[in-house]
């Protein structure tokens, strides 16, 4: 069960990930490209994108980006599978474009490079701290370029506090979080998971009794990324205490990349992820959720953490030495405070209440149709079998992991586009399997049998009916 990650096995993990991406169907090409059709030639072949040396006309420049946007539309309009929220409008902070903003240091401690906007920054940090159940005084943290920086941070600090600890994860684990144990040479131990992608605390009891001599990290994952399960935060800590581990002998590192954020704001689930609890740290993404253009993300820490991971004074910036980056986004900072300022609380609540809301429709949807799927409570993430077409696949932007896919119900997803996407799934179902050789798949062993409809696992639930 032990395993100390790889660099092979990290490698093809990050490798299988990136081709599984969907690509655009539209390119922008050289002039030396004859592949497409003589009626989209002209326009490409002016659109190209080689960077030759030459000076080009604002006008040229104005052309490409317009044709570029263009193609985006059609994907903007069926992108279900990412958790990114495509519904924001920042038309207000175009200004900004004019600057460079800088927030490199410690946000809390100022630097010498005045175009910053670290006032911003504390501000959005402050919100989250109080969203988390942290006062001001006891947290430390900053914006980060995403989830994955977010990791890189909490995992670090829980290696500071424990150089000779193991790093725990389930293997429904961010892909990041073994790529993290490899880069600071952690030894990491996979921990197995429900079938709901929750983390199994009876396999993490037995291995952290195998390991007793040994301090724990804990990596937890609120929102898992295929199938957004949240892992239970008090049986972590109950298990860990069952084994023997005392507070001063353990670290729990939150990835809340999606639902950190979206958990206090259901009510049957506001109290399951909280400072008030015995963690080390949480992060975010800022640009799945609240929709920022670019990515980005918060982490928060307990201030007492950052004694072990903070340097002195820099003199180039005349800041601490304290993030993972050195220079950091100074337009990030003000993206997250504006997003919050405009949504409120009730507009958050609301938003959150209307994806929860949206993903139970497409999961009854997808089940009446005869279609195996799945979601987890508290979830945005409705699993299902996956479409034997890749053209399908890449039309709808959908994640697929072996013999499963999964839609990621965000604000900008309708009713009318997830009845659009049902609608082509039942079309293109009848035509994979109309000639009786394939039938659809069994993903039992994925979701669980009672969310399979695989001509086996139908059949036994008719019995039961």
């Amino acid at each position: 069960m032990e395993n100390s990650v790889g660099e092979s096995s990290t490698t093809a993990a990050v490798t299988s990930i990136y081709h599984a991406l969907p690509l655009p169907t539209t390119r922008l090409v050289s002039s030396n490209d004859t592949s497409n059709n003589n009626n989209n030639n002209n326009t490409l072949n002016k659109m190209s994108l080689v960077i030759n040396g030459d000076s080009h006309t604002q006008a040229h420049l104005s052309q490409v980006i317009t044709h570029y946007l263009a193609s985006l539309q059609p994907h903007k309009q069926r992108f279900l599978g990412y958790p990114t929220n495509e519904e924001f409008n920042y038309e207000a902070l175009a200004p900004l474009l004019h600057l460079h903003l800088n927030n490199a240091g410690d946000p809390f401690h100022g630097s010498s490079f005045t175009l910053n906007s670290t006032s911003f920054e504390v501000s959005v940090l402050d919100w989250f701290a109080n969203l988390w159940d942290i006062e001001k005084n006891e947290y430390w943290g900053y914006v980060t370029t995403g989830g994955t920086e977010g990791n890189l941070h909490g995992l670090l600090l829980g290696r500071e506090q424990f150089p000779d600890g193991i790093l725990y994860a389930s293997q429904d684990s961010h892909y990041s979080v073994f790529k993290i144990a490899r880069m600071y040479r952690m030894q990491c131990i996979k921990v197995a998971s429900l079938i709901s992608g929750e983390i199994d605390c009876h396999d993490l009891k037995a291995l952290l009794l195998a390991n007793k001599h040994k301090p724990a990290i804990i990596n937890l994952n609120i929102g898992t990324t295929m199938k957004g399960a949240v892992d239970d935060i008090d049986l972590v800590i109950k298990t860990l205490h069952e084994t023997g581990f005392s507070r001063d002998r353990f670290y729990i590192h939150c990835d809340g990349a999606l639902f950190g954020i979206m958990l206090p704001f259901l009510k049957e689930a506001a109290s399951k992820i909280s400072f008030k609890k015995a963690i080390g740290s949480i992060t975010i993404s800022g640009h799945k959720f609240l929709g920022c253009p670019i990515p980005c993300g918060v982490v928060i820490t307990r201030l007492e953490h950052m004694k072990a991971l903070s340097r002195d004074v820099v003199e180039v910036i005349a800041s601490r030495d304290a993030t993972v980056t050195g220079s950091r986004s100074g337009h990030a900072p003000i993206f997250l405070w504006y997003s919050l300022q405009k949504k409120g609380i009730i507009g958050i609540k609301k938003e959150v209440e209307r994806c929860i809301m949206n993903a139970r429709y497409l999961r009854d949807q997808l089940g009446s149709a005869g279609i195996g799927a799945m979601l987890n409570e508290f979830s945005c993430t409705v699993v299902f079998e996956r479409p034997l077409d890749d053209e399908f696949v890449s039309r709808w932007s959908l994640a697929c992991n072996g013999n499963i896919a999964h839609v990621v119900v965000m604000q900008h997803v309708t009713l009318p586009m997830l009845d659009s996407f049902v609608s082509e799934f039942l079309q293109n179902r009848v035509i994979w399997f109309r000639d009786g050789l394939r039938k659809p798949q069994c993903i039992a062993s994925d979701v669980g049998a009672m969310h399979c409809t695989c001509a086996l696992h139908n059949s036994i639930q008719l019995l039961d009916i």
